[in-house]
């Protein structure tokens, strides 16, 4: 897969780098695309032709469509690599976890859907209790996941999903790691009202 041209946006460049910086809490100015964290990166193979460095490029460039929509946002597993490779400290990680959350409050589709499921699913395991709980979470999981796959009229897939996921939890269940007990933590309500408060800022 090749890459498709970036193209220099100079209307959007300034304010689109401006919010990536301040959200992530990374300077991205700094990067001169030394292409080290490319060279680290676990699942660029994964990603198409989309390295670190090159999102950077797309923020730099302006390129709000590529830098929200490609595979790297939604297949980082934030492992920091890039981060600890980069000579000037640019943790990359954030950067996609950043532009994540811009592509979901900008309504665009998950390039992959069992990450975002993934991810929903974690966090309304945790808000009712304050601790997640692998069996609650993983049925959201499950629930979310099958309902995209009907729409899609993939049974196969949901039949191979279920038969792995089924093998995986026996397994873990064996081995003490799957709990059915609930845990309670302190401070739900403010992690609720925490939570709610972001989704206002958002808008």
């Amino acid at each position: 897969m090749t890459a498709s041209a970036l193209e220099f946006k100079p209307e959007s460049a300034n304010s689109l780098m401006k919010e990536v910086m301040e959200r992530s809490g990374q300077n991205l100015t700094a990067c001169y695309q030394c292409r080290r964290c490319a060279a680290g990166c676990p699942v660029g193979e994964e990603t198409g032709f989309v390295t670190p460095d090159l999102l950077i490029r797309m923020v730099a460039f302006g390129d709000r469509e590529q830098a929200l929509n490609n595979q790297l946002v939604w297949k980082c597993v934030s492992c920091y690599t890039c981060g600890t490779r980069c000579p000037n400290d640019i943790q990359t990680a954030r950067i996609t976890e950043t532009i994540k959350k811009m592509s979901k409050e900008a309504h665009l589709e998950a390039l992959n859907h069992k990450v975002a499921h993934f991810h929903k699913s974690f966090t309304d395991a945790g808000l009712g209790r304050g601790r997640v709980n692998e069996m609650a979470f993983m049925t959201f999981y499950e629930i979310k996941n099958t309902i995209t796959e009907i729409k899609k009229l993939n049974f196969n897939n949901i039949y191979k999903e279920l038969k792995q996921q089924s093998k995986l939890g026996l397994s873990l269940h064996k081995l003490k790691r799957m709990h059915f007990g609930f845990q309670s933590a302190k401070g739900r309500k403010e992690l609720k009202r925490l939570y709610k408060m972001q989704d206002k800022i958002r808008g």
